[in-house]
């Protein structure tokens, strides 16, 4: 299938319109009044999708409430962003019958992770569009995460570098997952592509999947086990072979080791068996994932990763 080509949505302006929606994981009033309150905070206005307390199992309504909060805020005018309530669970339920064309001709900014990279990865995909591996609008927004979101979304630069949030850097003394680490050292520049290791494994094969080949993959995993690690990892190998990428790197896997019971490798054990033999750069433990400080990642953009300074730079503007 021939690649999109990319397209980048309006930057976000002081005062416009963000849409909050649940596409994954259903939401409650609590959550939802504390995410108007960091937006409006922030000097932009709310639209709140209109199934967005509908609960369906522990989906946000059914896909076709989904769906419709989804296409209905593409669609208006007034919206220069959608937010993602949480990730959760049911994201993938939705991309046989998101309308493509509609985003196509109404580009705008998408944000949340977790669950919503099966959102990323087959709007980018599909359309092209550049949309954003960030936090999602419940979140409590650290000072690192909230100054690289607005620096993606409305002052755009030709080259932005993004440094690793010093405060993991501090929790890795006590939490060693935490601790950025060079496996195979290097620089390496490509378009940004991954998300959640889950998610990106489960499209594997279908006409959504990510197509890492000269990219920067990246991958991030909360709450798995060291062996369903592999598996995910694994999953990607043979479909694809990693050295295909121009660079992987990891985020931090938060609740990924072992349990005390088990008998196990380590996280970095399992991550390193992959990632040890590539000729291309591959680190672990950047400042993205199930974490309160982490940077957003443009789908789709051209960035660098250089081990040695252990930054991540974008090449290229995500917004117009």
């Amino acid at each position: 299938m021939k690649k999109a080509a990319l397209l980048k949505p309006p930057r976000l302006k002081a005062g416009a319109t963000v849409g909050l929606v649940a596409p994954g994981g259903h939401t409650d009033a609590a959550a939802i009044a504390k995410a108007i309150k960091t937006i409006e905070a922030l000097g932009f206005n709310v639209r709140l999708g209109r199934n967005l307390e509908a609960v369906y199992g522990n989906y946000g309504g059914l896909p076709e409430q989904r769906l419709a909060d989804l296409h209905a805020m593409f669609a208006d005018p007034d919206v220069a962003a959608i937010w993602a309530m949480r990730g959760g669970s049911g994201c993938i339920q939705l991309l046989a019958h998101l309308d493509y064309e509609l985003i196509r001709r109404h580009p705008k900014i998408l944000i949340g992770y977790s669950d919503i990279t099966a959102l990323h990865l087959a709007i980018q995909k599909k359309v092209g569009l550049v949309t954003f591996h960030g936090p999602v609008a419940s979140a409590t927004l650290s000072d690192y995460t909230l100054t690289h979101l607005l620096n993606v979304l409305m002052h755009p630069e030709h080259q932005y570098t993004i440094p690793m949030a010093l405060e993991n850097s501090r929790k890795a003394e006590e939490q060693p997952h935490y601790a950025l680490r060079t496996v195979v050292p290097g620089m390496c520049e490509g378009p940004l592509t991954g998300g959640n290791l889950c998610l990106v494994s489960a499209l594997v094969g279908t006409e959504y999947a990510s197509n890492y080949t000269g990219g920067i993959l990246f991958l991030e995993e909360v709450n798995e086990a060291p062996y369903r690690i592999d598996r995910m990892l694994m999953q990607l190998h043979l479909n694809r072979e990693f050295g295909q990428a121009a660079g992987i790197m990891l985020g931090i896997c938060d609740n990924c080791g072992p349990q005390d019971s088990d008998i196990s490798l380590t996280l970095d054990a399992t991550t390193d068996q992959h990632l040890t033999p590539l000729k291309v750069p591959a680190v672990t433990g950047y400042s993205f994932g199930h974490i309160r400080d982490q940077f957003t990642l443009p789908m789709g953009i051209r960035a660098r990763l250089d081990t040695e300074r252990q930054t991540l730079t974008l090449l290229e503007p995500a917004v117009l």
